[in-house]
C-alpha cells in the first residue's frame, strides 16, 4: 500500500506559513523509495518476495524491508510530520531522505534534483548549506561551549571566525539562550541542549530541516515547550520542516501534514483533520480514537453547502478555524455559522452539525465535505 498527499489540496492550517492553495513546486518530493537491509538487498524488489511479511521474507532471504514503496510530497515552509511507532521505518526514511542511510531504490528530489545522484562533494555540500538535522540525543560535542557547538557547522564549511561566531549569538538568542554562549553542555538542562541543537541547526540557514523524534528523551513539560518553541521558530524563519514522531499528539500539534507509517508503509497520508476525521484503516481509527475532534476538525470539513433560505446575518467564521474556537458562538445564537474563504461565504455551519461531529456522530457523511483527497493504493 502507497500513500501520497494530493498536491492540489488546498492547506486548512492557520498561522502557519504553508503552500498557497497548490501553486508552485514542493521542496521535497519522495518517489517510490525502498530500503531492504541484508544480503538480498537488490534481489528482492519486482519480484514477489517483495509482498511477503517481514518475518516470512527474514526467514526465507536473510534480509528485511525496512520502507517499501513510498512517495509523498513536502511543500515549501509547512511541517511535513511522519508518525508511527517502533520499528515502522519512519526514522529509516528520514535517514533515507538526507542519505545518511543509502536507499536500495526510488527518488529524494530537493527542488527537483535527485539527491540520490548526488556524488560525494555535492551530498557535503547539500548537507553543509541545504538541509540540517536535530536528532534525539543533541550530539553536542561535549568539550566544546554552547557558542563553539552552534557554530560547528558554519565552521565545518569554511566560514570565518567572526561570521560563524556572529551567526552564532543570533541564534542562541533566537532559541530563547541569551547569555548562555559561554557555558557548557553539561552545564545546561535537556530543553536547553535541545535548543542549542535548534540553534545549530538553524545556524547554517538551511532549507529544509530534519527532525529525528527531538523531544523523545525529554520530560513532558519540557517537552511541550520544545514543541511550542518549534511552532514559535517556524513561525518567526518559515523553514520547511520534516518532523519524525511516534506521538500522535505532538504529530497533530506540529503537523500541515501527516504520513503514519505502519511496517515500512505509508497507511494514510493526509492533513491533521483528515487523518482524524477519516481514518483510512483499523490501525489508524485506533489511533486517533482518543483525540478530541473539536481541537483537530475545521469548520471546512463539516460545513455543508449554502442554501438559499440560509440567513445572512449568522456569526462568521474562516474555513480554518478548528471546532473547538466556533463553540461558543454556535451555542449562542439559533443561526448557523458562516464559513469565509477568501471574503465569500462558502459553507454553513449548524449547532447541531458541530455537536455531531464533536460526539462522532455524522459518521460517514463528514466524508462528503472532505477540503481534500486522501490516496490508498493497495
Amino acid at each position: 500500500m502507497t500513500a501520497t498527499t494530493d498536491p492540489t489540496t488546498t492547506d486548512t492550517m492557520t498561522d502557519r506559513p504553508t503552500r498557497d492553495g497548490g501553486s508552485g513546486e514542493p521542496t521535497l518530493s519522495v518517489r517510490n523509495l525502498w530500503k531492504v537491509f541484508g544480503p538480498a538487498e537488490h534481489k528482492i524488489i519486482g519480484t514477489p518476495d517483495a509482498d511477503l511479511p517481514r518475518e516470512e521474507l527474514r526467514s526465507k532471504t536473510g534480509s528485511m524491508i525496512a520502507i517499501r514503496d513510498v512517495s509523498f510530497d513536502v511543500w515549501p515552509g509547512e511541517v511535513f510530520v511522519v508518525m508511527g511507532l517502533s520499528g515502522s521505518g519512519k526514522s529509516t526514511l528520514v535517514r533515507c531522505m538526507t542519505r545518511l542511510v543509502e536507499p536500495t531504490a526510488g527518488e529524494v528530489l530537493l527542488d527537483g534534483e535527485d539527491i540520490r545522484k548526488a556524488d560525494e562533494e555535492k551530498l557535503r555540500d547539500l548537507r553543509r548549506h541545504r538541509f540540517s538535522m536535530v536528532f534525539q540525543h543533541f550530539g553536542l560535542l561535549p568539550h566544546r561551549k554552547v557558542i563553539d557547538n552552534v557554530a560547528f557547522g558554519l565552521e565545518i564549511r569554511g566560514d570565518s571566525r567572526a561570521a560563524r561566531e556572529a551567526r552564532a549569538r543570533e541564534m542562541i538568542e533566537l532559541v530563547g539562550l541569551k547569555g548562555q554562549g559561554q557555558s557548557y553542555p553539561e552545564q545546561l538542562s535537556g530543553g536547553m541542549q535541545q535548543r542549542v541543537g535548534l540553534a545549530r541547526a538553524l545556524a547554517v540557514d538551511p532549507e529544509v530541516m530534519f527532525f529525528d523524534e527531538p523531544f523523545s528523551a525529554l520530560d513532558p513539560l519540557i517537552r511541550r515547550d520544545m514543541q511550542n518553541e518549534v511552532l514559535r521558530l517556524h513561525h518567526e524563519v518559515g523553514k520547511t520542516m520534516v518532523f519524525i514522531t511516534h506521538d500522535l499528539a505532538e504529530a497533530l500539534k506540529l503537523g500541515d501534514h501527516i504520513v503514519i507509517m505502519r511496517d515500512g508503509v505509508v497507511v494514510q497520508a493526509g492533513r491533521p483533520e483528515q487523518v482524524v476525521g477519516a481514518p483510512a484503516d483499523d490501525y489508524v481509527a485506533d489511533f486517533v480514537s482518543d483525540v478530541p475532534k473539536a481541537h483537530v476538525l475545521t469548520l471546512r470539513w463539516i460545513m455543508r453547502p449554502v442554501e438559499p433560505n440560509d440567513p445572512t446575518d449568522g456569526p462568521e467564521f474562516p474555513a480554518t478555524a478548528v471546532i473547538r474556537t466556533c463553540l461558543e458562538a454556535a451555542t449562542a445564537t439559533e443561526k448557523p455559522i458562516r464559513v469565509i474563504e477568501n471574503g465569500e461565504v462558502i459553507g454553513m455551519v449548524d449547532r447541531a452539525r458541530i455537536l455531531g461531529a464533536i460526539a462522532d456522530t455524522i459518521g460517514g457523511r463528514l466524508l462528503g465535505t472532505m477540503a481534500g483527497t486522501v490516496e490508498s493504493k493497495t
